[in-house]
C-alpha cells in the first residue's frame, strides 16, 4: 500500500494501531462509515479516492477485523461493509481528531461541520475521563509503566495472523 512505515519492532499502543488505520485514506473510511456509507460506490464517490486505493483500505480494514462485509447483491456479486465492534471502538478517535483538527488546522473557524451534543445543545468540546472515577484526565495526571519484555506490534500482527 505504498507504506514507508514499519511498526513491527515497536512495542506500543500507539504504533500498533497506526498499524491498522494509520494509512491515508483509512480514518476517512471509517468516519464515513459512522455516517453511514456502506457501499464501495458511495466511498470512491465521497472521497475521490482511486478505486485501488480504496479496494487495499477496505480489504485491509476487513482482515484486521474493523469493517466487515455483507453480501448485498449476488449477481453481480457485491458487499457492502459495515463497523464491527472493533471499529465502532474508534468513535472517540474520531471525535477527538475532529476537534484537533477544529482547533489546529482551522484555528476554531468554522470547517463546515459541527458536531452539536444533541443533549445540552452545544457544541461539543470532547474531553478525555477515566473509566473508572469519571474525572478528567490531563497528560499530567497519567503516569507510565513498562512491563518487562513486552511484545512488539510485530508479535501482535502475527498472532492476530494465527488467530484467523
Amino acid at each position: 500500500m505504498g507504506r514507508t512505515a514499519d511498526y513491527s519492532r515497536q512495542s506500543c499502543s500507539v504504533a500498533g494501531a497506526l498499524e491498522i488505520v494509520g494509512d491515508p485514506w483509512t480514518m476517512l473510511v471509517i468516519r464515513d462509515a459512522f455516517n453511514g456509507v456502506t457501499r464501495f460506490e458511495q466511498w470512491q464517490e465521497r472521497l475521490g479516492v482511486a478505486r485501488n486505493v480504496l479496494a487495499a483500505r477496505l480489504k485491509s480494514l476487513v482482515h484486521h477485523g474493523v469493517l466487515e462485509p455483507r453480501l448485498y447483491s449476488e449477481r453481480p456479486p457485491r458487499n457492502e461493509y459495515v463497523l464491527t465492534a472493533k471499529g465502532k471502538d474508534l468513535y472517540g478517535v474520531l471525535i477527538t481528531l475532529h476537534a484537533w483538527g477544529e482547533k489546529h488546522v482551522y484555528h476554531d473557524q468554522q470547517s463546515g461541520v459541527v458536531l452539536e451534543h444533541k443533549t445540552c445543545g452545544h457544541k461539543l468540546q470532547p474531553r478525555i475521563a477515566c473509566g473508572c472515577c469519571n474525572e478528567i484526565v490531563r497528560p499530567r495526571e497519567i503516569e507510565l509503566t513498562y512491563a518487562e519484555n513486552r511484545p512488539t506490534v510485530g508479535d501482535m500482527m502475527a498472532e492476530d495472523e494465527e488467530a484467523a
